[in-house]
């Protein structure tokens, strides 16, 4: 039986993952912190995977209008996903768009403020966008 290197283990569960959002935790079961986090930049320099923030990897894909490596979900949706399923941060819809669905305002939100139960100090951003948090009790 051939052995597998920590980075095709890796790929594949990133391959088969139904999620967009990674962080090295999801992958200490295979290997210790050190060499999960070499696989992880190596990924990223292959261009299988976007970094986002700190500890927060993205599925990356080429953009059929640019050309350019783009994440496979918006950043609005990437952090969503990272905020509520990886961190454990209870995210509720922002203000603006609670008064934008109701009709009480025509101002399209920009998508990147997220509302969030709990203090998050961590920046997510990508390609010179990032995400703002609201606080909410």
């Amino acid at each position: 039986m051939a052995l597998k290197s920590l980075k095709s283990k890796v790929k594949y569960r990133i391959s088969r993952s139904k999620g967009a959002v990674f962080t090295p935790r999801d992958f200490f079961d295979l290997s210790d912190r050190d060499q999960v986090g070499r696989v992880l930049r190596q990924l990223v320099t292959d261009e299988t995977l976007i970094k986002f923030g700190q500890g927060l990897y993205a599925k990356a894909k080429r953009s059929s209008l640019t050309g350019k490596l783009i994440p496979v979900k918006p950043l609005p949706e990437l952090a969503t996903e990272a905020l509520s399923e990886k961190l454990k941060i209870k995210v509720v819809p922002a203000k603006d768009l609670e008064r934008y669905n109701t009709g009480q305002t025509t101002q399209v939100p920009t998508g990147r403020v997220i509302a969030v139960k709990g203090r998050v100090s961590r920046k997510m951003a990508y390609d010179g966008k990032s995400i703002k948090y609201q606080y909410v009790s």
